[in-house]
């Protein structure tokens, strides 16, 4: 049996670490912070930087997410049990000289809580890491609105130059995995202007017709812009319909849904693609001739007991 041979650390050969890494490394220096390590990591052998990073220069990407209270709250109270802060954040350095988070914002707003001065943090190099990294961001998981807002954020960075330089090339497929679902940026149109407007009831709809377009991104965002127009004033019949069912006392939780379930033009055998401006055009026919005194509350929960076994 052939004997394991072991290298020592003296026998093993380092990598040079590139340029243009030891060039960032100064960078951090000069911006006031630390450079702990430069290492390749395990999958690419990409290069990266364990850093310590002035608080005051990090920020979270302008294209993300809002941060929770109630969850930056918690994040203080773990990082004062356990004694320790023990998740370093992900940075990206920009040209400004500030350091961009898209994961870790609200571990960074726990610590900066905490008055500290400094936060440790995985810097890459490539700065257009940190639009694609928000995609596998598993720090908070996201609702449907945080989602949606997320997306379009992401898609006016596109636009006007903040995460890529020249992003003219690219349409809105070509975003397909950092957006997740195309009725994201539908969704988050319209969540920017009606903070109390419910995408939920929409998704399963959505989800059939509102596909990703072959469009450069700036042609694509005026679709898009269309497409929020008319889901929302489709949304406008379900409020009122939802509030004349209140009046007749039926405050069901699930009575939007129920709504727009029973106007749905999509039923579950369909298998012939229709269109976005058709669907959306025959689900706001259908919601005017929805007849709201025919409803019963009883049927609203055995749809809602049915939506969830689904």
């Amino acid at each position: 049996m052939a004997k394991q041979q072991i290298v020592s650390s003296k026998e093993r050969v380092e990598p040079t670490i590139p340029e243009d890494i030891q060039e960032l490394a100064k960078l951090i220096e000069s911006d006031g912070g630390q450079v702990l390590a430069i290492y390749q990591e395990p999958y690419a052998n990409a290069w990266q930087l364990f850093v310590m990073l002035p608080m005051e220069r990090v920020k979270p990407t302008p294209y993300q997410r809002d941060l929770s209270d109630n969850h930056v709250e918690r994040l203080v109270n773990v990082i004062r049990t356990v004694g320790r802060f023990l998740d370093p954040i992900v940075a990206v350095r920009m040209p400004t000289g500030e350091y961009w988070t898209p994961n870790g914002n609200h571990r960074r707003a726990a610590l900066e809580a905490l008055g500290k001065k400094m936060i440790p943090a995985i810097l890459l190099p490539d700065q257009t890491v940190a639009f694609q990294i928000l995609a596998l961001n598993t720090e908070k998981a996201h609702n449907l609105k945080e989602k949606s807002l997320e997306v379009i954020r992401m898609y006016r960075g596109l636009i006007e130059g903040i995460v890529l330089e020249d992003a003219s090339g690219l349409r809105e497929i070509d975003m397909a995995f950092q957006f997740e679902e195309a009725y994201y940026a539908t969704l988050g149109l319209i969540y920017e202007r009606v903070k109390s407007f419910s995408g939920g009831p929409y998704t399963s709809l959505l989800r059939k017709v509102d596909r990703f377009l072959e469009l450069p991104l700036r042609e694509a965002y005026e679709v898009r812009v269309e497409r929020s127009q008319k889901l929302r004033q489709a949304d406008e019949i379900v409020v009122g319909i939802v509030r004349k069912l209140k009046e007749r006392g039926i405050t069901h939780p699930f009575v939007k849904h129920y709504v727009v379930s029973q106007c749905n033009p999509i039923g579950r055998a369909r298998k012939v693609a229709i269109e976005y401006d058709e669907a959306i055009d025959k689900l706001t026919r259908n919601l005017q001739e929805f007849d709201v005194e025919a409803v019963r509350a009883e049927d609203i929960a055995h749809a809602a007991i049915v939506g969830e076994s689904e």
